[in-house]
């Protein structure tokens, strides 16, 4: 006689206790209290990590859907915008250097967040509202029955232990354990990216007297604030972040392309980023005597891959653990935002008496797979080939924020709950927009690539500053996407058709597999 399964322990059990494990955790108990949810955590406290500011998408999940405006406005800092600046050979100083950003401040609210204080505070608030949480908890295998109980293996105060529940949430970020386990994990090996970075301390303020006495034109030129902005330095094939944290400590980190850029051998891991970017005269100034936290300098290696599965009956990934992309444009937390409200949506939905959870899982499935295809090439793709030009970025910024904030980011403010469903680029009418993003974003890469070759790239990089008022939801903000169209168009005549019926800017490259993060 065949004795039946024992019944699940708990209906949700969630892997992994930061941000995208804690806002499941919290948002299952807010929309379906008697579900019973248990978070499984390696740490039994967090540390800090990259992926520090917000964007609008995400600052919308994190102060509407969170609720997090009181916590985020007096732990964190308030964010103003995206800030470039680029350089060529007659750049020697700070105020040399082109500058691309915003002139005042911003319309809408996005952070520079601490992710260590940010995730115990989401944590904590998952567990307030009634989900069970055990830290220390380190996971080695997930046993998945489709349609069953699932049953998660840990290791807790050196026992070895198990906890079997309806469904299983994967929010293990890069460790993406369950796409591992299966096989499913796969390298994005046609956007080679590495990254190095660290926190510092003796940063020197933007905004400060010291810059303003030795660079007043420079310092005069911006009404708005510098030093919260997502600063970035730029070089053909890499860019760099600044992002101020609360208390005093500043993130830089480097991302390059590794078809096109060698790092450098030699030293320790923080000499060498340091050195690195010294070479940039904005970068010089503000690192001027800065000193890397010793212990918190990091290394990646082969930054984008996905999954190819996304979710099933009975099990779904979210945030890191389901892919990553890229950080440039900070769009990590939105797909935390994303993964997090759909996985939500399918464990509700799947409740209910006539649903067909499997069907509900593929169509998931489908979704998440398309945007994150779209998303890397209609965005990412052979980018790298034209940064550090000014002239190519401006162009290519004006269209990237414009399209994101009349076809991404208003949707949530006016669609609420419902827009967080339906993910970048992944919804029929959204196709046009993706295909024209790509277009011009391969051009360009393409043009810069042609630019290096001609030894022509970064020559408006030299005193040229661009001081945008910035969109907003309205109809009226479509005219920067159309002088922009016209400014891309017009550099097509100019010398974009020494490049007509090339199709990639990317050349050969022996690209190493996928490594493990390295400290």
């Amino acid at each position: 006689m065949n004795s039946s399964p024992p019944p699940p322990d708990y209906d949700v059990v969630v892997i992994g206790g930061a941000l995208a494990g804690a806002s499941t955790a919290f948002l299952l108990k807010q929309k379906v209290p008697d579900l019973r949810v248990l978070v499984l955590d390696r740490s039994q406290k967090f540390g800090r990590k990259v992926g520090e500011a917000t964007v609008e998408v995400s600052a919308y999940f994190l102060c509407r859907v969170l609720g997090l405006t009181s916590h985020l406005n007096e732990y964190h800092i308030a964010k103003q915008g995206l800030r470039f600046w680029f350089t060529n050979d007659l750049c020697k100083s700070l105020e040399d250097c082109s500058e691309m950003g915003s002139k005042y401040l911003v319309r809408l609210p996005s952070y520079q967040v601490d992710r260590a204080v940010l995730d115990e505070e989401v944590l904590a608030r998952a567990h307030r509202a009634g989900a069970a949480v055990l830290r220390g908890a380190v996971v080695h295998q997930i046993d998945l029955s489709p349609g069953g109980v699932q049953t998660v293996h840990y290791k807790h105060s050196d026992q070895q232990c198990l906890v079997r529940s309806r469904w299983v949430v994967d929010a293990s970020g890069v460790a993406a354990i369950l796409a591992r386990q299966e096989g499913w994990l796969k390298p994005n090996r046609e956007h080679p990216t590495t990254s190095v970075w660290s926190r510092w301390k003796l940063v020197q303020d933007w905004d400060g007297l010291d810059l303003a006495k030795k660079f007043p034109a420079w310092s005069r030129s911006c009404f708005g604030i510098r030093g919260t902005a997502t600063n970035h330095f730029f070089g053909y094939g890499w860019w760099a972040w600044c992002i101020p944290l609360k208390g005093g400590d500043v993130s830089i980190g480097v991302v390059f392309d590794q078809r096109i850029v060698q790092w450098p051998e030699g030293g320790t891991l923080g000499q060498r980023l340091k050195e690195f970017l010294m070479q940039h005269p904005a970068a010089a100034e503000i690192m001027r005597n800065a000193t890397w936290v010793e212990g918190d300098v990091h290394w990646r290696k082969n930054l984008p891959y996905s999954s190819n599965v996304q979710a099933g009956d009975g099990f779904a990934l979210v945030g890191d653990a389901a892919g990553f992309i890229d950080p440039f444009y900070s769009p990590g937390m939105d797909w935390i935002s994303y993964t997090v409200a759909a996985t939500v949506e399918l464990i509700e939905q799947s409740r209910m008496a006539d649903s067909d959870p499997a069907m509900l899982a593929a169509r998931h499935n489908d979704i998440f797979l398309k945007s994150y295809d779209r998303w890397f090439r209609g965005l990412y793709q052979d980018k790298y080939y034209y940064f550090g030009d000014f002239e190519l970025l401006k162009i290519g910024f004006l269209l990237d924020l414009g399209l994101y904030y009349m076809g991404v980011a208003r949707q949530p403010y006016l669609r609420g709950w419902k827009a967080l469903l339906e993910p970048v680029f992944s919804t029929p009418p959204s196709r046009p927009f993706y295909c024209f993003m790509r277009f011009y974003n391969r051009r360009l890469s393409v043009i810069g690539k042609n630019r290096f070759e001609r030894g022509e790239f970064g020559r408006m990089n030299y005193q040229n500053r661009f001081f945008f008022g910035g969109y907003i939801f309205s109809g009226w903000s479509v005219r920067h996407i159309l002088k922009a169209t016209l400014s891309w168009l017009c550099l097509e005549l100019k010398e974009g058709w020494r490049t007509w019926g090339t199709k990639k800017a990317e050349g050969a490259s022996s690209i190493s597999p996928v490594q493990e993060p390295v400290s």
